[in-house]
């Protein structure tokens, strides 16, 4: 479990998160205690610190090899449970159902509370980095894996298709 509370320019934020064996991601965010399901820029801000830190992390710590792509934001937030809050004197929301944080400094704020403070928390739980970095190599994995059988897949269909003389088959 990570927890981290911090102020920054009045703007409070406040992010927990906890990764579990699901294969799917539940992300809540909100803005003065009011359910954004649409995200907006705190949640913008939020994948795009998470997916950079632990990308960081596995580089330095060679759990990602140099010839290999860095990982997906997908592929970061496979398993994860997380709640964003932040509290911030001026929000303006996208619409009148207040679906959708506006406010693009949000976005840095929530960047750098974020990474800053999953960095140390990796740095100092090194089993749960490798566990949770391991987690999301595995995702990029069976992500490669399906992409390689939906292509093979659909290959396949198009040679079906046409109409080639039997002595003629597709190389194995």
């Amino acid at each position: 479990i990570f927890y981290v509370d911090k102020t920054i320019n009045d703007v409070q934020v406040e992010i927990a998160m906890q990764y579990s064996d699901v294969y799917t991601e539940t992300i809540k965010a909100f803005a003065n205690n009011v359910f954004n399901p649409d995200g907006g820029t705190h949640l913008t801000g939020f994948r795009a610190a998470l997916t950079r830190v632990v990308n960081d992390y596995a580089r330095k710590n060679g759990l990602l090899k140099e010839k290999e792509e860095n990982l997906s934001g997908e592929d970061t937030r496979e398993g994860l449970t997380s709640v964003i809050l932040v509290k911030l004197p001026d929000p303006q929301f996208e619409g009148q159902t207040k679906n959708k944080l506006g406010n693009p400094e949000i976005r840095g704020y929530v960047e750098q509370v974020l990474s800053e403070h999953l960095n140390y928390y990796l740095e100092e739980h090194p089993g749960d980095a490798r566990k949770i970095i391991g987690k999301a190599l595995l995702a990029a994995r069976a992500r490669k894996a399906a992409r390689a059988a939906r292509d093979n897949i659909l290959r396949k269909g198009v040679l079906d298709g046409a109409s080639m003389p039997g002595k003629l088959a597709d190389c194995s």
